[in-house]
């Protein structure tokens, strides 16, 4: 088989040139449960032969959602694609309310679903969804209809006829985005766009068969599922595991000791918290130790070479520290991949620092996701860029349709991942395209600018969202992604938003790191009561203006943080008592509704 041009063609592929045992796994409870790449084809045709029989046709909508990835997703994935049905994947920490737009929107015909109250909302959104006929659970749950009765050993000539007749420009999946602003739009992907995309980002990789990726992001996302495609090509084995079980003597980390992962920047961030966090309770020597490794990493850059004094130190701050950090992710690390968000620059610093390679890659559901990726080889990546942009995919900056910094204006892609359109959408399609000079844009919304990099290849540098500027009461131009990012390098900063359009100055929310904020009163011997009182004390208001009093010269005047609420009420992308979240599900903030839940205390900051 040449390279494969339709999504079901990759694991045929994989069967052709580098088979495995275990292609995919997972473990439902106390024990990993392995696929064969012949298990995976043989499991995928019973579902088409199956789902033929149920009716399902080309072009029918099927929806799956499912907390936690497991194999049984893409069993169901290729099965629907070689059959030409469309795979709608919904994000599973959504609404009822939310489910019941997207069924209806796409038009779905039938639903998979896995476990947690996943089968309540949807069976509720079924009731006001006329096109919604079927609902299938992933697990043998008594009544409910178990998805292996779909199962069928008849009639593989037709899976097989109609296989023949799925071109790669078909649609192949529709993908709601998570909807920072308004009504979710589903993106239209085909084949064409998620294959080319796959293989690209594939290119910037040393994989080999047999490497063991570890997946926990959101299979339903595009970063997570693209990975998967191109993992797939490879020979990988993957392992899915959830985010609740990936750290700790006992974590699927250890067991699986991955070579590769894709992740957001939130998750390494915490992970470097705990590693912070351990280093800062040791005392004497040991902790003089930890902090003088951690000194180290601040003159780190990728491909800067050291001799001397400074090369024995690194060794030895190696063999101390950092040693202990890669076991504690496996020893086997080749890369870690970040996305959805932007990474903070002293996070990729340090990992990198400590011989944990972390690159980060961008791009956006409508895109396929990839449009830029740091690369592992030399001149291939730089701290605070992106990296080059991916092979058969061209970038323009347009500082036409606002006002920008030097050489910034909002980022345009082309190339044959942009997605079809947005489906029933034809004016929100419209929006997002412009026309220069006959050729068609996607406009990404964000803004940024090319820079070169180490070796002379242009790298992109994402500075904000195009609609999340804020313009002051003086008419000035604010970016907030750049400050939040700058002070979330602070441990005692968990969230925090930056407010003032249309007012005087800036000023921010902020929720402290809890169990940081913890430790620093411990140390200072404040004695602890609730984390609601305790962001009212002055010692504690006073310690994070201290904080900000650091931070804010590194931005000019009319950026700096004037004034700030400390808040103690966590922020998520869903909460158990059904309040709106303040988090996308790719954890970004949800700015209209955090402003409209502290309306008061955002007031209060310009009395």
């Amino acid at each position: 088989m040449d390279v494969p041009k339709r999504l079901f063609d990759f694991i045929y592929y994989q069967k052709e040139h580098h088979p495995q045992e275990k292609a995919f796994s997972y473990k439902p409870e106390d024990q990993w449960i392995s696929y064969s790449t012949e298990e995976t084809i043989d499991i995928a045709n019973k579902l088409s032969r199956g789902l033929l029989k149920m009716g399902v046709k080309k072009g029918d909508r099927v929806a799956v959602v499912v907390y936690k990835n497991r194999p049984e997703w893409v069993f169901l994935d290729i099965g629907l694609q070689q059959i030409g049905a469309v795979n709608v994947p919904v994000y599973p920490t959504i609404s009822s309310k939310e489910y019941e737009y997207i069924f209806n929107d796409s038009g779905v015909s039938m639903a998979f679903v896995g476990t947690g109250d996943l089968w309540d909302k949807v069976t509720s959104a079924q009731k006001s969804v006329p096109s919604l006929e079927k609902v299938f659970a992933f697990d043998k749950i008594e009544g409910r209809p178990f998805y292996e009765e779909i199962f069928s050993d008849e009639n593989q000539e037709e899976v097989e006829r109609i296989k023949a007749t799925v071109q790669s420009e078909d649609l192949a999946t529709l993908i709601y985005t998570s909807g920072t602003t308004g009504e979710p739009k589903g993106v239209m992907l085909n084949h064409h766009n998620i294959a080319t995309n796959a293989m690209a980002a594939s290119q910037s990789l040393p994989l080999m068969p047999g490497y063991r990726a570890l997946s926990f992001l959101p299979i339903c996302h595009i970063f997570e599922r693209a990975a998967t495609y191109f993992q797939t090509y490879h020979g990988l084995n993957v392992y899915y595991t959830g985010t609740d079980n990936l750290g700790g003597e006992g974590g699927d980390i250890r067991y699986v000791k991955p070579h590769l992962f894709t992740t957001v920047p939130r998750l390494l961030e915490k992970v470097y918290e705990k590693i912070y966090a351990t280093g800062d309770a040791l005392s004497g020597g040991k902790r003089r130790l930890f902090f003088w490794a951690l000194g180290l990493t601040k003159d780190f850059e990728i491909d800067k070479k050291y001799y001397g004094l400074s090369q024995v130190k690194r060794f030895i701050a190696d063999k101390l520290i950092f040693s202990k950090w890669r076991a504690a992710l496996g020893g086997n690390i080749i890369a870690i991949i970040s996305g959805a968000a932007p990474l903070p620059a002293n996070i990729a610093k340090v990992f990198c620092a400590a011989g944990i390679p972390i690159r980060e890659g961008y791009g956006l559901t409508e895109t396929s996701p990839g449009l830029c990726i740091g690369l592992l080889e030399k001149g291939g990546a730089k701290l605070g860029y992106i990296g080059p942009t991916l092979p058969g995919i061209d970038l323009m900056i347009d500082p036409s349709e606002g006002t920008y910094a030097e050489n910034e204006g909002e980022i345009l892609a082309k190339g044959p991942n942009i997605m079809m359109g947005y489906y029933n959408k034809p004016e929100a399609t419209a929006a997002v395209f412009k026309d220069i000079d006959g050729v068609t844009w996607f406009k990404t919304g964000d803004i940024g600018r090319m820079d070169p990099g180490p070796d002379g290849r242009p790298m992109l540098k994402v500075t904000d969202r195009k609609k999340e500027l804020l313009k002051t009461s003086g008419g000035k131009y604010v970016a907030p992604a750049p400050i939040e990012n700058r002070f979330k390098e602070e441990f005692m900063v968990e969230q925090i938003m930056v407010v003032g359009e249309k007012r005087k100055f800036v000023s921010a929310l902020i929720l402290p790191n809890e169990e940081v904020l913890k430790q620093w009163c411990e140390r200072e011997e404040i004695a602890w009561s609730s984390f609601g009182e305790m962001i009212h004390k002055p010692e504690i208001v006073n310690h994070f203006q201290q904080i900000i009093n650091q931070v804010n010269p590194q931005f000019s005047h009319i950026e700096q943080i004037k004034k700030f609420t400390l808040v103690h009420k966590e922020w998520l992308p869903l909460h158990p008592d059904g309040a709106e979240a303040e988090l996308t599900p790719t954890l970004k903030l949800k700015r209209r509704v955090i402003r409209r839940k502290f309306e008061k205390e955002i007031e209060e900051m310009y009395v």
